[in-house]
């Protein structure tokens, strides 16, 4: 290792950080400055990756779960040949710049992944090593290995607390996921005070109990670091590494390093004097020697060598299982694309005339018919696989032992299984969904926002949706979750009605690739609609994607009242129609998200704005209903919580039946 070179790059690096928050007077100074010789010996040396192929599949994954360090990866990928240029570092926190003040995915070569929440990068990085894992005990030969990836992550002390990381740990550690390394920055700084203040647990202790190997180093001596990252990227001996650095946070900034004030960007104007601690120039910003422009060109350049060595590994690889390549290429085309929901629809048959099922049920079907037609698909669950019925009968567990199985079990941890199955979408090979329980996805809602804000096509399938869940009681009824998801922007939330509906859903996920899609079902059974509207099966499943459709035609030549429902209050309102005579429309919407999406004809053709005598029937939170009943509508919803009690008793007494149903309509 030549030490002299890599320490004068690390003090560069710190330089182009304090320089870009100085000029912003806005970031995160204390974790570039203190981790830069972590940086040094990752992208100065150790790092398996080619920064002019940045989504290379072997690549080495690094995950900055600190993500308000933006500047440290920032800084590295520049120094690293990475595409991000001078001026896009100048451009730091800068509308429209692809150096934003977290890191988001896509937004520029070498960012793997949106990190900003704490503890998210932790859970992602173990969705990495699992999506490598399988991939490479799917695709790895004797002959050939193509996948031999190994998975880094930089987290500071705000993440190790974070709850989520704790729970990603015990999973990490379960599987054997000895390809990952955390690298804890630990600076004995939080923002408010330091560590002890409310942390005095022992890290190393609760990880090593967890099934992971612990080191403590010096994190701002480059030997030290470099000894203990190289230890962990050569032992396998199936238990993850993590390296406990210490370090100062803040290094080199006078009255700032080693104190809760140097997390911000307040030291940052005392760039000359620590310009002048690192060997730089005190006259100069954003200054990069010769020296190590040169020595990081070499690095580059044995890196796009040992990339074509693989790749000639790669293309043997090819004509020896061309069987394999199409696999590979439909999972990963799966993972960015989806698939056309005319081709999902045809995976799936019709159902039987007359079927009583749950939604989870005939959405579990529809899932199988997916999942054997598309080996790219993989299912997770947090310990509930038996309930919301998710399981791949012919996938396989994922294990320790069996790294080509597509069922994963993650046990009661909700959020880390969000953040994991992130992880898994980011690194592109194949596309996952997860289970729970509707009134527990609270846990993994963290999760569930950066999907959607980063565009991961993830799918939640969330099971047991309202009150009729009945003698389990209000801590197990939602009544607002649902109108909780529809909330966030970009996430489409999905309420069949009945078995082609959730076909229909099904079809609604697998054709997104710009976001992620919830799929809220029921634990009882649903009649079929197919006897109480003509609409056809397939005709069902189309309308689902449109978000909206007409149920029940209106016998009159314009409709005199409109009933609206999703979900199991479908086919109450249908029933209440047949009770209401000739001019009563019924409305199936399953879908906000997408009915909001269609053009204003479309819209007006299943609302006609001159029918204002609209009936909204949900067993949930009413206030976004509103917004399609306008001022003279009224709403049957659920706008408190509910009791223990049978189901169908519990729907009956909150409004939820046939009677009700009529009373309401009459009454507009």
């Amino acid at each position: 290792m030549n030490t002299e070179i890599l320490q004068k790059a690390a003090n560069e690096a710190r330089g182009l950080a304090i320089d870009a928050i100085f000029d912003k007077a806005s970031g995160h100074m204390g974790l570039p400055l203190g981790c830069a010789e972590i940086g040094a010996v990752l992208y100065g040396e150790l790092l398996n990756i080619n920064p002019s192929e940045p989504r290379w599949l072997n690549r080495d994954r690094f995950v900055l779960s600190g993500g308000h360090g933006s500047m440290f990866l920032y800084a590295w990928l520049h120094l690293s040949g990475f595409g991000v240029t001078m001026d896009d570092v100048r451009a730091f926190r800068a509308k429209g710049s692809n150096t934003p003040g977290h890191p988001e995915y896509r937004c520029c070569p070498g960012v793997e992944c949106t990190t900003g929440p704490l503890g998210q990068g932790i859970a992602n990085a173990v969705g990495f090593a699992i999506s490598a894992k399988h991939a490479a005990a799917r695709f790895n030969t004797p002959k050939h290995e193509i996948f031999s990836q190994n998975v880094y992550c930089l987290a500071g002390d705000g993440c190790i607390e974070e709850g989520i990381s704790r729970e990603a740990a015990a999973i990490a550690g379960c599987l054997k996921l000895d390809n990952l390394v955390l690298i804890y920055d630990a600076n004995g700084i939080t923002l408010d005070a330091p560590i002890e203040t409310t942390q005095i647990d022992d890290v190393a202790a609760a990880f090593t109990a967890q099934g992971w190997d612990a080191v403590t180093i010096d994190g701002n001596d480059l030997q030290q670091v470099r000894n203990a990252l190289r230890t962990a990227r050569l032992e396998k001996n199936g238990r993850p590494k993590l390296i406990i650095a210490k370090t100062v946070i803040a290094k080199g900034v006078p009255g700032f390093e080693g104190t809760t004030k140097g997390h911000g960007e307040g030291g940052a104007k005392l760039w000359a004097e620590a310009h002048a601690n690192w060997g730089l120039p005190t006259d100069e910003r954003y200054y990069v020697s010769d020296e190590v422009r040169a020595y990081m060109a070499s690095v580059k350049a044995e890196r796009e060598a040992a990339y074509a060595q693989w790749k000639e590994v790669y293309n043997a690889w090819c004509t020896a299982n061309p069987d394999k390549v199409v696999e590979l290429a439909d999972g990963i085309d799966l993972a960015a694309n989806g698939l056309h929901a005319d081709k999902c629809s045809a995976l799936i048959p019709a159902f039987a005339e007359g079927a009583k099922l749950a939604t989870r049920a005939s959405g579990a079907d529809a899932e199988n018919y997916i999942a054997d037609a598309c080996p790219g698909f993989l299912s997770t669950s947090a310990d509930l696989f038996s309930s919301n019925k998710n399981y791949l009968k012919n996938g396989g567990d994922f294990s320790a032992t069996n790294y080509a199985g597509r069922n994963f079990w993650f046990g009661i941890r909700e959020h880390a299984m969000g953040a994991i199955c992130n992880g898994i979408a980011y690194d592109g090979l194949f596309r996952v969904s997860a289970g729970t329980f509707c009134v527990f996805v609270d846990y993994m809602r963290a999760s569930i926002r950066v999907a959607a804000l980063s565009e991961l096509p993830v799918t939640y399938v969330l099971t047991h949706d309202s009150v009729a869940v009945g003698e389990d009681g209000p801590t197990h009824q939602p009544v607002e979750t649902v109108t909780g998801l529809r909330v966030i922007p970009n996430l489409d939330v999905v309420r069949p009605a009945d078995e082609e509906e959730a076909a229909g859903a099904w079809m609604c996920a697998m054709e997104r690739k710009d976001g992620p899609t919830a799929l809220i079902l029921t634990r009882q059974n649903v009649p079929s609609l197919t006897a109480s509207t003509p609409i056809s099966a397939e005709a069902r499943r189309q309308g689902t994607l449109k978000g909206a459709y007409i149920a029940l035609h209106e016998q009159t030549e314009q409709p005199g009242r409109i009933i609206i429902a999703s979900g199991s209050e479908v086919y109450l309102a249908l029933e209440a129609a047949k009770q209401l005579g000739p001019d009563v429309r019924v409305v199936s919407m399953p879908s906000m998200w997408r009915f909001n999406r269609q053009e204003k004809a479309y819209q007006d053709s299943i609302l006609p704005p001159s029918c204002t005598r609209r009936l909204a029937v949900e067993a949930g939170k009413s206030d976004l209903w509103y917004r399609y009943v306008g001022t003279q509508g009224t709403i049957i919803g659920i706008d408190h919580f509910g009791f223990s009690a049978p189901g169908e008793v519990v729907l009956s007494e909150l409004g939820m039946n046939v009677p009700n149903i009529v009373a309401h309509a009459q009454a507009l």
